[in-house]
């Protein structure tokens, strides 16, 4: 018998020919400077009035470029958060912190009941997004002292703080541990306000306190409802389904709404052995494409825990006579974006699947205008995958403020799904998605198109039909309030093979956007050095769209920023990196309303070095660099070089962590960051990590959790300026 496979969410699962990116152009575009005085750029963009037009260079009234105002935070391997002198941390909430009263607080020893994280904190703190909230409960977009705040809770880790004694180990799953990593997923909205200072606190009992997990009732809208393809045991009519998983990166809505985004929910579902044999040939391909071939068991193993239909929708395997008969469909039923409403703590979540379905990063839209449509920019997190744009029907109208999830019906059901293609003359087009057109239908050898529903369940199969460009590891977006470019971490890739190489299997050679093929070493804690061979580092991508136009067809990129250590070759590190700046992997993300760039790490190739960070940047433009030649040879253009004044280390997060999620409040005062899984590398017997407990109190021995931090300057200015 085939040993049963295992989900590696590093696995290329994209086995087309297609392209990746093989050249840059120069393309110039005036400095864009921040609006002054009036409106905030918030507002202005979230109610219609903000024109990219309004941003740009020229204007007798422009006000000077911002500046980074910190000093720089150093390199460091300490057990906390370090922030630039003058700044101060708090911790908002960590796992199992209550919500509502009646709830025991944390008791450091896992004793928490499964069904109480269904009112309390989630794990694996990841994506979020603050929400101004007014006196009578609705979304103020320029409000920063009182708010709500969406908390992605990506996954569940190791766990050693979630269990008494961690995960039990073995070929079947404990119930009762399966239940709590459940209700542990999802995501949290609190309510939070200021109280000393610029500090923020979790007011909890709020009404508006709430979690959204991996049980958690939702309905799918868009072309895939009522498609045969969702159609389960549990939703015999494919209406609606259960939970949310893995919810990485995020998004928001104009009309204030909260997008969490499902990335790896491989990690939950499985899928039995001989189950080729009880499908046709078109659902082999489509689950093989989206890393799902038969014996593969998910590293949860939920599906193992009992007979409860809690514990048996994890298994995506024929086992009955019809799809309404068992679970063979749940896998189509995650890989979406999910729109939640946080200003009402009944409404029902909504898989909007006319974003199309993949391992979505996050979901970020451009600056709503008004009478324009609402985009949304998306990435597949995984190496070879694609980037995508959403364009909607309706365009938008700033009364549709606090239309909560009728507006999302409006606005995210109905509309166009592009994918990437990055031309060699450094032109790109966004090629249309749409059943009947591009022959995305019947006659599609590979996988044969039934509707819209399948096309947009099997994005990845109609993007590989239509030549997109091959990525590496496309992670969170952003795009800039001021000129409207848009930004995507490129996080690193192993599978990069050197330019005179034959590549075999899925390598790659680098190409123009994805240029650098080195090695890199890492010592390792015993004193042993292991080689990254690549792109260990990764690179941040972005592009304009043509004439400026959020629903433009065409658009030209450059590569913004290149990871690296300082003391890298040249060709290495091609940004021109010092002590000051120098970072590997970037993932998360953010834009904040002022226009400021905030960029977070995780890393697997500097940590040997220093612990994650975030940096915070004042980025130039599409155009504001120019040529160079990679490690390896292979020559492309660049952004223009960082520098103290552009590029700056803004704080080093605690032992093992990933430093991900980041929100601002509109008047730039506080600025909200989740610390994840740190102490990952260590065990519940020795951990290597005890943070937050180690933030003030050097000697502390609690388990470490996973967190949300407020950082605020002490004299209660502007953070980053």
């Amino acid at each position: 018998m085939t040993a049963p496979s295992t989900y590696d969410d590093n696995e290329i699962v994209n086995p087309s020919t297609n392209l990746h990116m093989d050249e840059l152009i120069a393309v110039q575009l005036s400095r864009r400077q921040a609006l002054k005085g009036g409106m905030s750029v918030t507002a202005a963009a979230l109610l219609g009035g903000l024109s990219l037009s309004a941003c740009g260079g020229g204007s007798d009234d422009a006000p000077a470029p911002l500046q980074l105002g910190f000093k720089a935070v150093a390199k460091n391997k300490n057990d906390l958060v370090t922030v630039p002198e003058g700044y101060q941390v708090s911790i908002l909430h960590a796992l199992g912190d209550p919500l509502q009263f009646g709830e025991e607080s944390w008791k450091d020893d896992g004793s928490e009941t499964a069904d109480s994280y269904n009112r309390r904190i989630g794990d694996g703190h990841d994506g979020m997004y603050y929400f101004g909230l007014s006196d009578d409960g609705k979304f103020n977009a320029d409000r920063s002292d009182r708010g709500l705040l969406a908390v992605n809770h990506e996954y569940v880790v190791a766990p050693y703080a979630l269990h008494p004694n961690g995960m039990t180990k073995g070929a079947t799953r404990v119930p009762s541990e399966v239940e709590k990593e459940i209700y542990a997923h999802g995501i949290s909205v609190v309510e939070v306000k200021r109280s000393t200072g610029n500090d923020m606190v979790m007011v909890r009992g709020s009404r508006f306190n709430r979690r959204v997990t991996s049980a958690t009732e939702m309905v799918f809208t868009g072309p895939v409802k009522g498609n045969a393809l969702v159609k389960t045991k549990f939703s015999p009519d494919g209406l609606k389904t259960r939970g949310t998983n893995n919810n990485c990166a995020n998004g928001y809505t104009p009309w204030g709404t909260y997008i969490t985004c499902e990335e790896n929910w491989l990690n939950v579902v499985g899928r039995a052995a001989g189950d080729d044999a009880q499908r046709d040939a078109k659902e082999v391909v489509a689950l093989k494409r989206y890393g799902l071939p038969e014996n593969r068991k998910s590293p949860y193993l939920w599906d193992t825990a009992g007979t409860d239909d809690l514990f048996v929708r994890w298994t995506s395997s024929v086992t009955g006579a019809a799809a309404t008969d068992d679970y063979r469909n749940i896998a189509n039923t995650f890989g979406w974006v999910v729109e939640i409403d946080p200003f009402n703590p009944t409404s029902t979540p909504a898989k909007r699947s006319a974003l199309g379905r993949f391992n979505h990063e996050g979901a970020w839209p451009a600056p709503a205008v008004a009478g324009k449509p609402i985009v949304m920019y998306m990435g597949d997190d995984a190496r070879n995958e694609y980037i995508y744009k959403f364009v909607s029907k309706a365009v938008w109208d700033p009364k549709d403020v606090n239309g909560g999830m009728a507006a999302g019906a409006k606005y995210l059901d109905e509309g166009t799904l592009y994918v990437a293609k990055f031309n060699a003359d450094g032109t790109g087009q966004w090629l249309e998605l749409t059943y009947g057109k591009n022959g995305l239908d019947a006659s599609n050898a590979a996988y044969p198109f039934a509707d819209q529903g399948d096309v947009v369940t099997h994005a990845r199969l109609a993007a590989d039909k239509l030549g997109a460009t091959k990525m590496d590891r496309p992670e969170w977006g952003a795009v800039n309030p001021l000129n409207g470019e848009a930004y995507m971490t490129l996080t690193n890739n192993s599978n990069r093979v050197d330019p005179g190489a034959s590549p075999t299997g899925s390598q790659l050679k680098p190409d123009a956007a994805n240029p650098r093929y080195y090695s890199d070493n890492y010592t390792n804690a015993d004193g042993t050095t292991k080689t990254n061979k690549g792109n260990p580092h990764g690179h941040i991508i972005r592009w304009r769209e043509n004439a400026g136009s959020v629903a433009a067809t065409a658009f030209a990129w450059d590569i913004y920023l290149f990871g690296a250590e300082a003391d890298a070759a040249a060709n290495v590190n091609l940004s021109g990196l010092t002590a000051v700046n120098d970072f590997s992997s970037p993932d998360g993300l953010y834009f904040d309303p002022r226009g400021l760039l905030w960029i977070q790490t995780d890393d697997g190739a500097y940590t040997d070095v220093t612990n994650c960070m975030m940096l915070a940047a004042v980025p130039g433009q599409v155009g504001d660099g120019g040529v160079a030649t990679a490690a390896g040879g292979t020559a492309t253009r660049k952004g223009a070089n960082a520098s103290a004044d552009t590029v700056r280390r803004f704080l080093v997060g605690p032992k093992d962590c990933e430093i991900t999620g980041i929100a601002v409040t509109p008047d730039g005062k506080t600025l909200f960051f989740n610390v994840q899984h740190p102490g990952e590398e260590g065990s519940l017997a020795s951990p290597s990590s005890r943070w937050p407990a180690s933030q003030t109190n050097p000697s502390a021995t609690q388990r470490p959790r996973s967190a949300t931090v407020v950082v605020t300057r002490k004299d209660g200015g502007a953070i980053g300026l």
